[in-house]
């Protein structure tokens, strides 16, 4: 009969073989989830500087990133549904929606990104906040001709994140999310209409020095 002590080492030895390959792949996850978080920062800032290229290059690379994640956690589900990944796979949303909708093309779908519904939908939220952001630096440039769209962009998001009623646990803070985008929209919404105020009282101005310029030239006329 087996004694109990040999039954004990043989269960404890695939426990540690068990749980030295779980922590092998958590360390080389949370360095994948690291790099792609910092490539999805980059593109970001890549985007407000109007350098799309390279956004793309950044984005194109941390796809790259994400796919070598879901091989290293492939045996390790529990593990792909942790906290580090969702903040990772949330980053490389809203940087890939914040260049689709800043340069007017088409939303990507979470099945094109390889990320859950979860992060998707916290990344389609952040996004709003980088929007704004662009909305506002445009707006100190002068140029309102995309500010409409970007703005129905928002709103549109967040007519979709406020459907969403569902239990934390499921959403990973959706909720949140959904109320800081409703505040952002409407102070974005604020300002685009004070720009718009401004941008008329403006034209307004010019006409009328225009039209004060032109009066001493027709007094000249007559005389």
């Amino acid at each position: 009969m087996e004694k109990l002590i040999e039954r004990l080492e043989a269960i404890g030895e695939r426990a540690r073989l068990f749980f030295s390959a779980k922590d092998q792949a958590r360390e080389k996850a949370l360095e994948l989830c690291r790099e792609t978080t910092r490539l999805s920062t980059n593109a970001i800032r890549a985007v407000h500087r109007q350098e799309f290229t390279e956004a793309r290059k950044a984005l194109s690379r941390a796809k790259t990133l994400l796919g070598e994640l879901s091989q290293t956690l492939a045996q390790h589900p529990d593990l792909f549904y942790s906290g580090y990944v969702h903040d990772a796979t949330k980053e490389f949303v809203e940087s890939c929606v914040t260049l689709a909708l800043v340069r007017g093309e088409k939303l990507p779908a979470p099945e094109n990104l390889g990320v859950s519904y979860a992060s998707y939908l916290n990344g389609l939220g952040e996004a709003v906040g980088e929007l704004r952001r662009y909305l506002l630096d445009t707006i100190r440039r002068g140029d309102l001709s995309c500010c409409e769209e970007v703005l129905a962009a928002m709103d549109d998001v967040y007519g979709v994140l406020v459907t969403m009623d569902f239990p934390e646990a499921l959403t990973q803070g959706l909720r949140r999310t959904t109320d800081a985008v409703r505040g952002i929209l409407e102070k974005t919404r604020g300002d685009l209409t004070v720009a718009f105020e401004q941008q008329g009282l403006q034209k307004q101005l010019e006409t009328l020095e225009e039209k004060l310029r032109a009066i001493p030239r027709a007094r000249r006329g007559k005389g």
